[in-house]
């Protein structure tokens, strides 16, 4: 998938040259949950991040949308949670940098980094997903809608990429990051079923998914053609 070109896949992440890729890391979602350890939440995340960073020394991380979950007031776990973030970055010498996604409310109560809508890695432009983009590219890199893929009665997260499927540019998807969320099983899900306005053909998306246990990614045939295999 030619979408894919230069992205190395991991743990629900994308590596872009020296720039690593995050989405929907949902800070704070776990404090809704009547689940006492959430996995997903918390020292979790954090470590996750950490060996992603260990694996990749990237010179940035780009949170694609959505760091925080939304809430009223901000959870004591999600400032300790985000502490650990920026503590991991800084220790690998890399900037975070966050294009801020619809839960982001509260944003600029607990980060005091950089933000910008959209952030451009050479051709590509990463952003959240939930509006358009202003900016010209060849290729976007978007979170928001948390896909997963259900197969042979598991679900598994997934990530989705298209050749010249918005305004002839190519599109990845990326999975949520946070592993408490359910995410959206794509399967059966056509254009409208889908709530960024990026994804105008979905037959045409083809799933990802990465195999942790051989370290490698798996990847299927677009939507259009694969629904009748699942």
């Amino acid at each position: 998938m030619e979408a894919l070109a230069g992205l190395r896949l991991r743990d629900r992440a994308a590596m872009l040259d020296d720039t690593l890729v995050l989405a929907d890391l949902h800070v704070g979602r776990g404090a809704a949950s009547t689940v006492d350890l959430p996995v997903g939440e918390g020292e979790d995340m954090v470590e996750r991040f950490e060996a992603l960073c260990a694996r990749f020394d990237p010179a940035e991380v780009v949170v694609a949308g959505d760091l925080l979950h939304s809430f009223d007031t901000v959870p004591v776990l999600v400032e300790d949670t985000l502490a650990g973030l920026r503590a991991v970055a800084r220790e690998a010498g890399a900037r975070i940098v966050v294009t801020p996604g619809n839960h982001d409310t509260m944003l600029d109560v607990v980060w005091n980094g950089p933000t910008t809508p959209e952030y451009r890695v050479g051709d590509t432009v990463i952003c959240h997903g939930h509006v358009a983009p202003e900016a010209g590219a060849d290729r976007y890199v978007v979170g928001h809608d948390h896909p997963t893929i259900g197969i042979e009665g598991q679900r598994h997260p997934c990530y989705l990429a298209g050749n010249g499927v918005h305004d002839g540019a190519d599109l990845v998807m990326l999975p949520a990051f946070n592993r408490l969320l359910a995410g959206v099983e794509v399967n059966r899900m056509g254009a409208a079923d889908f709530m960024s306005p990026l994804v105008r053909d979905a037959d045409a998306l083809a799933p990802a998914v990465r195999d942790g246990g051989d370290d490698e990614t798996l990847q299927f045939p677009p939507l259009g053609e694969f629904r009748h295999q699942l």
